[in-house]
């Protein structure tokens, strides 16, 4: 069996609760037999306050997180406080380097063009949103209709549902499109598979 890659998921005060634990949920489905082992990071380890209020807990802190394959970056109220986070920042500019992959889902996106991460690339975020996201980073190539998007290392998805079917197109890459589908229906999931698929863009004028 191959190696498992390490997904960090990165946890801050204010987190979107699905837009961690949906994609987790597709990470680490029984189905997919140990191909991710998930683990969550902060910038110190212990309990983390969502956006709704119920905490999830970081074992790791920036300073101990093991090596990375795949970053999550969410998003929820709380990235209106973290892209002027020069910690969180900067340990995202280290870790981008190393990892295979980097990605968000909603807002978290606005943290990643903050660091810098996003400039010259094609990015999107949620639609609601996007004024503010695309405050974060004028550098950016924002993209308004677009359920994920897919640049380089770099792939950014739409808001907190979204952030499945972003999982579940990595998933393919990585496993292949059966173990995808295996996944998918392991979490009685409706998997949109089309990425430029975004119905929300055009109840927030975007399309």
């Amino acid at each position: 069996m191959a190696t498992p890659k390490t997904v960090g998921i990165v946890l801050f005060e204010g987190f979107e609760l699905l837009d961690v634990f949906g994609p987790a949920e597709a990470y680490g489905i029984h189905d997919l037999k140990g191909a991710f082992r998930l683990l969550m990071v902060a910038e110190q380890p212990g309990a983390v306050a969502s956006a709704q209020g119920p905490s999830a807990i970081a074992g790791y802190g920036f300073a101990d997180c093991p090596h990375l394959d795949i970053i999550l970056v969410p998003g929820g109220i709380g990235t209106r406080r973290e892209v002027e986070n020069q910690a969180l920042r900067s340990w995202l500019r280290a870790r981008a380097e190393a990892a295979e992959r980097v990605t968000s889902v909603c807002t978290g996106s606005a943290i990643l063009a903050s660091a810098g991460l996003l400039d010259g690339r094609r990015a999107t975020s949620n639609k609601r949103a996007l004024d503010w996201v695309m405050s974060q980073g004028p550098k950016v190539q924002w993209v308004g209709q677009a359920r994920w998007v897919e640049d380089g290392k770099f792939t950014t998805s739409s808001g907190v549902s979204a952030g499945i079917d972003m999982a579940l197109a990595i998933i393919t890459q990585i496993c292949g499109i059966e173990m995808a589908e295996k996944a998918a229906v392991g979490m009685e999931y409706e998997w949109h598979r089309d990425a430029g698929w975004d119905p929300f863009a055009k109840i927030w004028g975007r399309s």
